[in-house]
């Protein structure tokens, strides 16, 4: 468990932190561009998802005064095994909590996890314009890679992406085993 500014962080629990990840995304899939995905995923669904990272990579949600605020997670860039010590990570707060230390104290936690396993690249994708998302990843010293232009259609509207990268750890000659998660579930 880490913690940053009365933030609690922690491994999601597949039965129990579903509902609150699922409500907090929906908030992204009906309202912004954010998600590429057209209709929010249940608690179910996202109960799935959540098992899905933790066999492979991780899922955290943040806690304060008891009530999940937000997740992050990472999962595969791409199924080949040649970027297998490759990740994409995604976070998601919920509404009215920006600002108040869950992101940075999430992301924190997730990128130690990360490289603690032996990942050695983190990815992230960001649909534009989002200055807060785009500032949020360079603090945490993601560079920016390069645009798709007009990769996604959502809400009328065609959407650039910007991707970005991590260096979690420096190359070596032989890569590291991945270590499985700390909790399969």
């Amino acid at each position: 468990m880490d913690n940053r500014d009365n933030h609690r962080v922690r491994t999601a629990d597949v039965s129990t932190d579903a509902a609150a990840c699922a409500e907090i995304y929906a908030h992204y899939v009906r309202f912004t561009t954010a998600s590429f995905e057209y209709e929010a995923p249940t608690a179910e669904q996202m109960s799935t998802r959540i098992a899905g990272a933790l066999q492979s990579h991780e899922w955290l949600v943040s806690e304060l005064n008891g009530r999940v605020d937000g997740f992050a997670y990472a999962g595969r860039w791409n199924p080949r095994p040649a970027y297998d010590w490759s990740c994409e990570t995604s976070i998601y707060l919920r509404p009215g909590s920006e600002g108040q230390g869950a992101g940075a104290a999430l992301y924190e936690a997730l990128m130690e996890r990360l490289r603690s396993r032996g990942f050695r690249l983190a990815l992230a994708r960001i649909a534009l314009p989002n200055d807060r998302s785009v500032r949020f990843h360079e603090n945490f010293g993601f560079a920016e890679v390069g645009v798709h232009h007009n990769l996604g259609f959502k809400s009328g509207e065609w959407i650039d992406v910007l991707h970005t990268e991590l260096q979690l750890a420096p190359p070596t000659s032989q890569p590291p085993p991945i270590r499985p998660s700390a909790r399969v579930s």
